[in-house]
């Protein structure tokens, strides 16, 4: 890991009962934005507790939960698992001049659940947003799939249409990996647009908790795989587009190492 990125690592600090977003000894000071994404991850990590119970995952013991780049640079990792959850994984990059947030919830292979998936890119001009409950099938071909996960949901995505506005054309590969209530955006730095981003982020995050509520998992081996196999080909997606974006710097790249999910039985 150090001969791909330079990176330092520090043993991770004791888990206690209660989740520590942060534990550093000194604040970052993010110059970018008036706001930090620690207070969206601070929304998912108690929201998600008024819904399940969550535990460290493998990853949250396996790494450390602080690195510092060339003493610029911070990369955070959480990671938790719960009943319905395969992993629940925070990656937040900060530096003076850029802020990535990478924060994404994997059901388990039990349900065909979509994937909550928040990626957020910010320097001091610029935000690149996606915001999605990532379809683990084909919601262009399974109607019935569509229907149960996004039908309800359209008008939640009409209400942040207008202010978050569609971010430019993507590919076909890529489409497919998107639900109809992607937001997918690209805006200048401002107070008004990270408010509006916030509470897109709030109304998504208590729409994927109401879907898992009510999920009921499978004992079928067939549909196991296939939602295992569906959760592969988006991992492999992300990762494949992330290497081969040279706008990416290393440190971006190696963020890869903690996109994996713990492995069981017949995973990948």
């Amino acid at each position: 890991m150090e001969s791909c990125c330079s990176l330092t690592l520090k043993p991770p600090p004791p888990l206690s009962t209660n989740l520590v977003l942060f534990n550093s000894k000194k604040p970052c000071t993010l110059q970018v934005s008036a706001i930090s994404y620690k207070k969206f991850v601070h929304f998912a990590l108690t929201e998600t507790k008024h819904h399940t119970h969550l535990v460290p995952s493998p990853l949250h013991e396996k790494y450390c939960s602080m690195i510092d780049i060339d003493g610029e640079t911070e990369v955070q990792l959480l990671s938790f698992q719960a009943p319905m959850v395969r992993l629940l994984r925070r990656l937040c990059i900060e530096s003076e001049t850029m802020q990535i947030l990478d924060f994404a919830v994997f059901p388990k292979p039990e349900v065909d659940l979509p994937i909550f998936c928040a990626n957020f890119f910010t320097t001091a001009s610029m935000n690149i947003i996606v915001l999605d409950l990532n379809p683990l099938h084909d919601v262009i071909t399974m109607r019935d799939y569509k229907d149960k996960y996004y039908k309800s949901l359209i008008p939640l995505g009409l209400k942040y249409a207008e202010f978050l506005p569609w971010g430019g054309k993507l590919t076909s590969e890529s489409i497919k990996f998107f639900s109809p209530v992607v937001i997918w955006t690209k805006f200048a730095s401002s107070q008004d647009k990270q408010g509006v981003l916030y509470s897109a982020f709030v109304d998504y995050y208590k729409a994927w908790l109401e879907l898992m509520d009510k999920a009921v998992e499978s004992t079928d081996a067939t549909q196991i795989l296939w939602n295992r196999e569906a959760q592969h080909r988006y991992l492999t997606w992300r990762a494949e587009k992330v290497f081969t974006s040279s706008s990416y710097p290393d440190f971006v790249l190696c963020s890869l190492l903690f996109l994996s999910i713990p492995s069981d039985n017949n995973s990948y």
